[in-house]
Formats: C-alpha cells, structure tokens, sequence
C-alpha cells in the first residue's frame, strides 16, 4: 500500500480562474432563478479533474477569511490596487461552499490568515505524517511550497491546462530553489498583491541577483558586488522594501489552524445532496456523472456497423424511407475541410467508411438525391455544401438536429454533435474533442474507433429526432422549423455555394496606396511625438502620449495606460497626434483584417465563400464569416472602398442591391400598434425628422435641421434597443437631464410603444422567455437574477428582442421567397449575400430592370405572401419600404 495522498485546494484563486476563464460564455450559464454559475461549473470541473487524477484520502479547500489579514497590518496597501470583484462572480461565492459540501470536501477558512497560510502549514505537517501532497492554485505565490513530497499545480489558462510544479522543474525553468522564489517576489516585487519591491527591479534581473546572492538578505550584505551603479542605487535606496516585500511573499508555514488532518478525510460525494445542486444550477452534464472520476465510456452504447465498400455498396438501395447522413470533416469551413469519412443508415442498419470516393457510386448518389427518403442530419447547410463539392445535390433533408435545438434554445447551443445531444439529456456520443484533440493537436483515431463515433453521432441524430421535434410543437415553433428555417438553410447553401467573384488586383491597388497614407501617418505621429515609436504597441504608445507629451491619463490597465478607442477619442481635442493615431490603426486594420484576409479568402473560382452562421446568435440575426462580409467598415470612405475589389461573376452582368428602409422601427410600429408612428409610416414622412417636431415640440412642418434630426435619430434607435437616458446622453453629446427627458417625452408622444415596452418586459418576467412575430423565443433567465444591473439589462433584451428578432424573421421569409420567384420567373439573377437588412444580386444587364421592378414587389409585400408571417398575431399594417441600386462593383451600387 502506497503514501497517503492528501489533495489542497486554493479555493479563492480558482473560484476566481474558473469565473474568467468561462467569462465569454456569462450569459450561457444562468440558473432557473437567474443566478450566473459560470464559476461554479468551471470549478465542478476542476474538482472532477483533480479528484480523479489524484485519487486523494484528504481534501481541503482554503479560504480567504476576509481582506485584513497580518499582512495588511505590516503594509497597508497589500492587494490595494485590485479590481472590485464582479458582482456576477461575487453572486455565486455563497455556493461554492454549498459545493464543496455535496462533494464531501471539508472548507476552512482563519481570521487575519490567507488561504495561502491555511495550505501552507497544512502542507507541512501533511509531509511530517508522510503524506504526498498535492496543492491545486491559480497563484503561482503557491509555488514555493513545492518538495521531494509536495506538487503544486497551477492552473494557466482556462480549467484545464495545468503545470506541475516540483524542486526539479523550478530548478530546470528558473535556476532556482523552490524556496528562493519569495527572494525574487521581494525584489521585483508583486504587481497583483501590490507591493513594491525595488525600483527599475523586473524579474529578469530579480532572477539573475538570486541566482547569484541565495537571498535577499545576503544580496544586502554583499551590495558592493552588484555591478551597475543605478542598479546599485535603487537596491540600496530600496533595501526595507525589498525585505518587507519578502516577508510579505512568504507563506506561513504555522498559522494557527483549529482542523487536524483527521478533519480532512475525503468523503466523496453526498447524495442526494449533490444531485440536488446540481439540479438547482441546471448543470445537466454533471447530473448525469455519478461520480467524479467515471467516465462518459460508461453511458456509450455498444453499436454495431458496416464498412462501406465498393462490393457491399447496392445494400444501400434497401434504404426507401428514411435515413441518417453525416459526412464527417474536422474543420468548421465545410467549403474547403477534408472530407474524412461518412455514415449513412438507421438503427437497423449502420453503414461508415472513410473512402470518399464511394460518394461518386450511383447507389450512394441515387439515395442522397432521392426526394422520397427522408434525411436526418446534422447542420443541413454544411451536408449540403460538402456533398455539393462531390456532385451530389441532398434532397428532402427533414430533421437537422442542428437548427432544431438552436429554437428550441438559443441560449446554450453548440455546434457539435456530442454536445447538442448532452443538452437534451442524451449521454449515448462523445463531443469531437473527446475523440479527435482540438487546436493543433486534431487527429482521426484507428479505424474502428472512428467508425464507432460515427455511429454514435448519427445514433443520436436518430434517437433525438423525435424527443426534439415533439419540443418544438410544445414550443409552437414547429412551422418556424419547417417554413422558415429548413428552408432557409437551403437557400444560404446556394448562396454560399455560388460566393462572391473578388478582384484581388483591385485590393492590391487599394493596399498599396493605404499603406503609403500610413506612412504619412506614421511621420506626422513621429512628428508630433518627437521621437520614432512602435506606434502599434500600446505599452510604447502610452508611454509617449502620457509620460512624454503629458496628456491627461483617463484610464489605467494592469500593463499600463488604456489606449483604447475610446480613451483615444476623448483624447482628440488634447493633441493633433491623436487624430493621425486613430487614422493610422483604422488603415491597419483595414490593411490587415479586411484586403489581407479577404485575399485569404478567395479560393481558386476567384470567388470567396462566406459562411453564414444560421444558429449563433440569439436574436435570429445571421452572421457571416471566412469572411466576414457583414462587418466591412461602411463609415469611412476607405473601408468602403473595399467594396470595389467585389464585382459580378461576368462581364455584362451587375450586382443588384434592395434594402429593407427603417426596418426595425417599422416593426416596432406594427408590434406596438402606436397610432402615432403607424400614421407617420403610413404618410411616407420622414420618421425622425417627426420624432424631433414632437420631442422638441415644433410645430407641425416646421423644418427640422441635420442636428435635431441627428438626436432624434439617436432616440428612436436608441428605444429600439432599450437605451438608458445615460446611454443617450453617451451617444449624442447631450445632458444626461436632456437624454432623461426626451425620453419621457417620446413615451408621451409614442404611449403605444412605452405600453408595448412595459407588456414584454412583465411577459419576460412571467414566461422567462419573449418572442417574435414567427413565435422565435429568447430565454432571459437574467430577468429574474439578484443583481439589479442583470436584472436592468434583461429588460433591455426583453423590449428589443422581438423588434431586432421580427426584422430578422422578415428579411428571411424575403430571402426564401424572393428565391422561389427567381427560379419560377427563370431569370439568371442570383442571390449572393445578405447583409443585415439588405439583399445583394448579381444578374444579367437585360435583367436589372425585371429586378428592380420584381425584387421590392416581393419584399414589400412579404407579410402578406409569407405563409408563416401571415399567421402572426401582430397585425401588421405598416407599410415596408425597399430602396434598390445597380452598379459594376459593390461599392457602386450606393454610389
């Protein structure tokens, strides 16, 4: 029988690390009671990893007990400097204890000590009973407890990526001893925890001085060996710092604990006390784990399949109903992505192989295209992106998993199988990683285990189908599936399919003199700043605009000084340089992310192939990407400009643009019912220029001027996306007391839509959830959360949601329709893009005319015609307006 192992958990640290690392993904992680749980998932899964690796008999996890510890007594600004902690993080401190409970994990915490103390000491006398100890930290402060029996693991990045820390490493990457490390603390000193250390010290030469003098205090009864005078200065004029800074670096090794290690034995999970937090945070995927170190190998069904070849392949025409297709690739840009393997079939009958060139037999072209077997997939746009690439065209695609779980819930979806099918309680595939690696280190496994997750990703395309769709019914948004975003998801894969034509001399042409004018710019930054700078390096930049030219300091970083757009911007009026600053980084970034990248882009059609993503966000929006055309800047002429390199695919044809006018007021109008505005709409007038007459009570006629029009511009829009009377004054220049009461006095000129604001926000609150006009939910689990500034911002989601989400309901319907009638009028003219609220075409010059006439025919009068849009409960009796241009390139159209 082996050493005792005893498992020691810095509790704040990772608490903290688990609660960044899982940051972007906030909103994602809400309870039903709209607590945020990112940080306690992120934690749950440190523990399930550190519990399973380590296997230990003992388990402590130490706190903080408070700010004021002995080290604040001996310097006062100890851990000054840091950031209040966010009141998304600070919500769920009170669980983790309730956690640590469930887990059968014991929580201490000692007055005027720190949870480094607590570990400390609780290392040493683990060692003394011949323990082998393991501490777990985010705090690399922990690292100098390392032993022959003890092992620090700090956690780096994310929840997951670990560095093991013993004598031999620190000896291996620093040069040092594990107990040195606290004599570099005090010299270089510690910007996190705020103390000073010695002037001009940083750790390269904080190292080096070790290395040579053991420790700080024999490095002072040495000084005269330091070599460098102003070396020399600082350390002297410096020495009580860096003495006090040590001791304040080095933990406790015998705090005064009230726990023994027989307090610490590892109890293992409490049931049913565990399952029931895990219920109450909505954590699904724990729900299903029973213990910390099992694994999802145990819930894995046995399948059963057969390879695919060229002498079995006539065994598929026994498929005459239904039938599951995957084709697998392991890249996200299904235009371009290997192809590595597909399954075909239904659980009666599984077939896999990873010879792509079966896709050119008839049997397997004759199914795929067979309108009178249903298919069941994964993401129907990429299936049919892909097999297009093998000259098959997928017919009668009627479950995409994918698109039916992005309705069902926009909040939490993903874009993989394994984890699709984790989040309707189906445990039965692994997610891709699991299987093939991620990042750089993707590879396809032997054969046979390949072929078995090819199995099971299409066993839960098949086992979900009817759990999911019978989901969608409850939700009524079964039609919203079937007419609207199936067969959306067709008409984007033609689009996508027919891409774009770019000409890359016309973005070399535009390179070229974009970089000259940077350049230029570049000299004038010299200029100004008196002396030659990495001008793309912020920690340079703040160097020269604040310790240089003395510009007022508005905000600080961690690094150093904020230059930041915003900074920069309200820097203007202070210096010319500042101008030539955010000129020079907008044609960088115009160089770098948009010609450079787009010219990646385009592939040997002379095209680009953007990908929309159908099921990202949670408004209905589209986004695009590979490239982003969405996001080509439009406000400076030089980012339009890069309009120019897109052009048709021929030489007699021309792009076709219409564009949904005001859409998202529009349908603010119609879902709000306000008289007011649905007259102003109806009359044809100009809808801002009759918001400033009635905010700033001209009277009727009276003209407005571009400065009025501007501000009442900014409330509309600005009410559309719930904006605050701060928000307003921020984006207009006016008071804050101006903002509050145009505000109050659009709500009085537009009660309709101040009644409208109030209903949804009172239906968010009851249902959890609003919705739009084609009955598209989002979840705003937020509106119920403790925080009022949570709760403040999902009352902002609830009032714009269905506007934004309704203007997307109806430029989709319009993209599905205005596709029918191209195909039922037969013209040439092609949809090549969507972006926001326009539809870009390409068509032959005889058919710009028909289009001109055609296509704002077809949009106007979309809620008429659209079968879905037709059963909306909002009686829609706004006029919509399209506006429409040709021209030879994109940037033409609008010229």
């Amino acid at each position: 029988m082996g050493a005792k192992k005893i498992l020691l958990i810095d509790g704040n640290s990772l608490f903290y690390k688990a609660f960044f690392a899982l940051y972007q993904s906030l909103d994602r992680f809400t309870n039903q009671a709209g607590l945020h749980t990112n940080a306690l998932y992120g934690f749950n899964r440190m523990l399930n990893d550190m519990l399973a690796r380590v296997q230990p008999d003992a388990v402590l996890a130490a706190f903080d007990a408070g700010q004021t510890t002995f080290r604040t007594k001996m310097y006062g600004d100890y851990k000054g400097g840091r950031d209040k902690m966010p009141e998304e993080l600070r919500e769920q401190f009170p669980y983790v204890m309730e956690l640590l409970q469930a887990r059968g994990i014991k929580t201490y915490e000692l007055d005027n000590f720190e949870a480094d103390d607590i570990i400390g000491t609780t290392a040493k006398q683990a060692e003394q009973a011949g323990y082998v100890v393991t501490v777990v930290t985010g705090d690399r402060d922990l690292t100098q407890l390392c032993s022959d029996l003890t092992t620090v693991k700090v956690s780096k990045k994310g929840v997951s990526d670990i560095e093991s820390y013993t004598p031999a490493y620190v000896e291996d990457t620093m040069g040092i001893k594990p107990e040195q490390i606290v004599d570099v603390k005090g010299l270089q000193g510690d910007t996190s925890d705020n103390y000073p250390g010695v002037e001009k010290v940083g750790p390269k030469t904080a190292l080096k001085l070790v290395k040579q003098f053991g420790t700080v205090e024999n490095l002072y009864q040495h000084i005269d060996q330091v070599s460098g005078k102003k070396l020399k200065e600082h350390l002297i004029h410096d020495q009580d710092q860096a003495l006090l800074s040590k001791q304040l670096a080095t933990i406790k090794r015998d705090a005064p604990l009230t726990i023994s290690l027989d307090d610490l034995q590892y109890q293992g999970d409490q049931e049913p006390e565990l399952q029931d937090f895990y219920q109450k945070m909505n954590f699904r995927t724990f729900l299903n784990e029973k213990t910390p170190a099992s694994s999802e190998v145990q819930t894995l069904p046995d399948v059963e399949y057969t390879v695919l070849t060229p002498t079995n392949v006539a065994e598929l025409d026994r498929f005459t109903d239904e039938v599951v297709v995957n084709v697998e690739m392991l890249a996200p840009n299904y235009h371009v992505a290997d192809q590595v393997g597909i399954v075909l079939g239904s659980p009666d009958h599984w077939y896999v192989t990873d010879d792509l060139t079966l896709l050119q037999n008839e049997h397997v072209k004759r199914l795929l295209e067979d309108q009178r077997v249903k298919k069941d997939v994964f993401d129907n746009k990429a299936q049919r992106v892909a097999l297009h690439r093998d000259g098959i065209e997928l017919r009668n695609v009627d479950f995409d998993m994918l698109l039916v779980s992005y309705l069902l819930n926009t909040l939490n979806n993903a874009d993989d199988v394994g984890e699709v099918a984790r989040q309707h309680d189906y445990q039965g595939v692994l997610p891709d990683q699991d299987v093939y690696g991620k990042g750089k280190s993707i590879k396809l496994p032997e054969a046979a285990e390949f072929y078995t997750h090819l199995t099971r990703k299409a066993l839960a395309i098949s086992s979900l189908k009817q759990q999911m769709f019978a989901d969608l019914v409850d939700h009524h948004q079964a039609d919203l599936y079937r007419e609207m975003e199936l067969p959306l998801s067709e008409v984007l894969a033609q689009m996508e399919i027919t891409g774009i034509k770019v000409d890359p001399d016309r973005l070399d042409e535009l390179k070229s003199k974009f970089q000259e004018r940077v350049s230029e710019l570049q000299q004038g930054i010299y200029q100004d700043a008196g002396q030659e700078f990495n001008v793309g390096s912020p920690k340079q930049l703040g160097e020269v605009l604040f310790e240089k030219l003395k510009l007022p300091v508005i905000k600080k970083t961690k690094t150093g000084y904020s230059t930041s757009v915003d900074v920069l911007e309200k820097l203007a009026p202070e210096h010319p340089i500042i101008e030539k600053i955010l000129a020079y980084r907008q044609l960088t970034k115009l160089i770098s992310t948009y010609i450079d990248g787009i010219k990646g882009d385009i592939l040997s059609d002379h095209k680009v192939h953007t990908r929309y993503l159908q099921t990202l966000t949670q408004t209905g929006r589209l986004s695009s990407v590979d490239p982003n055309l969405q996001n080509i800047p439009v406000r400076t002429e030089e980012g339009r400009k890069i309009r120019e390199a897109f052009v048709p695919s021929y030489p007699e044809w021309q792009l076709f643009s219409s564009d949904y006018s005001q859409i998202e007021l529009r349908v603010l109008a119609a879902i709000s019912g306000d008289q007011n505005m649905k007259t102003a709409f109806a009359n044809g007038e100009d809808i801002h220029a009759v918001t400033a007459r009635r905010i700033f009570e001209l009277p009727k006629g009276t003209p407005v001027d571009a400065n009025l029009r501007r501000q009442a511009k900014a409330v509309n829009f600005g009410i559309v996306y719930g904006i605050s009377s701060y928000g307003l004054a921020h984006n207009t220049g006016i008071s804050n007391a101006d903002a509050k009461r145009f505000i109050e006095k659009y709500f009085h000129e537009y009660p309709g839509v101040k009644e409208y604001m109030d209903g949804s926000v009172a239906f968010a609150k009851q249902h959890g959830y609003v919705e739009t006009i084609s009955k598209r939910r989002r979840y705003i689990p937020e509106i119920k959360s403790r925080s009022f500034h949570q709760r403040q911002f999902a009352e902002r989601i609830a009032m714009n949601s269905p506007i934004q989400g309704s203007a997307a309901d109806i430029i989709k319907a319009a993209m599905i329709r205005m596709n029918q009638v191209l195909e039922s009028e037969g013209l040439q003219a092609r949809m090549l893009l969507q972006i926001h609220d326009e539809l870009i075409f390409e068509a032959p010059n005889e058919e710009i005319e028909i289009l001109a006439n055609l296509v704002p025919k077809v949009m106007d009068s979309i809620m008429q015609t659209d079968p879905l849009l037709q059963k909306a409960a909002v009686n829609f009796d706004v006029p919509l307006k399209v506006e429409s241009h040709a021209g030879n390139n994109w940037y033409n159209i609008k010229k």
